[in-house]
């Protein structure tokens, strides 16, 4: 597909040094954290503004070849895997902070910006975006974008798409546009915005944002909440919110998940009896501190009604941040120890109990181990499928059934197959579970009308059965 032709005019537009073709540069655009798959496409090309992105992709919509937008490769859905092949167009160069807007309280990014620094950049002007997945330290806020990511503190704030404005966004012909206006109401034609947040690079590519900011929160108050029975820690979350307290982040860790975690990372002892099964890490956010102890005294009357070991207020910042990392490391520590498939369940969080007691049955059932741990505050649960010793024919076999049971008991409770961390590659032939045959053709026919040549990230959430 990439012919001398095309590779002349691809250096011709970005440069001969921003344009690759040896294997391991493309064997590294090939991934992401994603189990252990790689794709990697015929070349990789890393351009440095819109100007030359549309140029791209006129090329390669003249000459028919696949391109797939390249963020940071921190994604868990493989939505950057060039599993068509064709062109890797990675978005790193676009890393610029365009516009802080103290006056609107909005802010104009790029999208190779890591997430962390645009936060503590705002953060300098005394401005908040809430929105912090666990790899906010290393991933673009273009794929927070492309996958709607969410994070711990969605649960008070909100995810990406609520803070989105507009978009300037590149089409799979090179046509260059703007989703909206940068005002807070919008009501004027279709939603475009919301269509691209969430599309994983399947209809465009994102080459500007703009967000709109919050003023600064200034204190917070963290409890660890040690549970002796797994389902009682998923129960108490819904009863946090019936008692009238919304808190800023609300997060499940069952056992194995802090235990993992303190191989992997340095963290201090937290005497865990041998009966915990789960903890609950709470966060209440505020600017006044009467107020927060005041929560933080209705949470622990909530928690008291279950059976609960001594509870751990974070008295400092340093205690803060460990309890943090502690947390945001769970992934990554399962990662080191064994090859894994990471599920995104959600379901209404009343329903979390029933969601997590059926996890470890269909575990039992099909011979495989979890791990889970999540963003319980918001009904979302991540689901690790360990390999461990697991032969890998029963890999191969039996796990994937056991993925569609949890599925399709994740909808049988009201919920869906992902949260935040998208579609992709992966959970592609699982959609007819989340979606009726009409629901996934309409959405077809959108992806159809803006790409319809199929070049735009071919093969990623659309079944296999659906081609063009």
């Amino acid at each position: 597909m990439i012919t001398d032709e095309v590779f002349l005019k691809l250096t011709e537009i970005v440069g001969i040094s921003n344009v690759f073709l040896d294997q391991e540069t493309l064997n590294d655009y090939g991934k992401d954290h994603t189990e252990d798959l790689i794709f990697p496409p015929n070349v990789v090309v890393k351009p440095n503004s819109t100007e030359q992105i549309s140029k791209i992709m006129k090329l390669a919509f003249e000459f028919e070849i696949p391109v797939v937008p390249i963020g940071a490769r921190t994604g868990l859905s493989g939505g950057i895997l060039a599993v068509q092949k064709g062109i890797g167009l990675s978005l790193e160069r676009l890393n610029k902070i365009e516009k802080i807007d103290e006056e609107n309280l909005q802010i104009v990014t790029q999208p190779g910006v890591i997430t962390e620094v645009l936060q503590n950049a705002v953060a300098e002007k005394g401005l908040f975006y809430p929105v912090d997945p666990s790899s906010k330290g290393s991933c673009f806020i273009g794929g927070n974008v492309a996958e709607n990511a969410g994070g711990a503190r969605a649960v008070k704030y909100g995810v990406t798409k609520d803070y989105v404005l507009n978009l300037e966004v590149v089409l799979p012909n090179g046509d260059i546009i703007w989703t909206a206006a940068n005002t807070l109401k919008n009501a004027t034609g279709y939603n475009l915005t919301q269509l691209m947040i969430g599309s994983e690079g399947t209809l465009g590519i994102v080459t500007k944002i703009v967000l709109k900011l919050l003023p600064t929160v200034r204190y917070n108050v963290l409890l660890l909440v040690p549970f002796f029975k797994m389902e009682q820690a998923a129960a108490a979350v819904s009863a946090v919110f019936r008692a009238g307290i919304v808190p800023s982040a609300l997060e499940f860790m069952e056992r194995d998940a802090i235990e993992w975690t303190k191989k992997f990372t340095e963290v201090p002892d937290l005497n865990l009896k041998p009966e915990i099964e789960a903890h609950l890490l709470i966060e209440v956010d505020g600017n006044y501190p009467d107020v927060l102890m005041n929560e933080a005294e209705k949470i622990l009357n909530v928690v008291e009604a279950y059976e609960i070991d001594e509870v751990l207020f974070a008295d400092t910042e340093d205690q803060k941040q460990t309890l943090w990392k502690l947390r945001r490391n769970v992934a990554e520590a399962v990662k080191q120890n064994t090859v894994y498939k990471e599920e995104d369940t959600v379901v209404p969080r009343y329903e979390l109990p029933k969601l997590l007691k059926g996890i470890k049955e269909i575990g039992v059932k099909y011979g495989f181990k979890s791990i889970c741990y999540g963003h319980a505050g918001d009904g979302n649960l991540h689901v690790n499928i360990v390999k461990l010793d697991l032969p890998d024919e029963l890999w191969k076999s039996e796990v994937p059934k056991g993925v569609k049971e949890i599925f399709e008991l994740t909808k049988s409770l009201n919920g869906t197959i992902s949260g935040e961390h998208g579609i992709g590659w992966v959970q592609k032939e699982f959609m007819p579970i989340a979606f009726s045959e009409i629901e996934l053709n309409l959405m077809h026919q959108i992806k159809k009308i803006f790409d319809p040549k199929n070049i735009m990230n071919p093969g990623k959430i659309f079944p296999s059965t659906y081609q063009y």
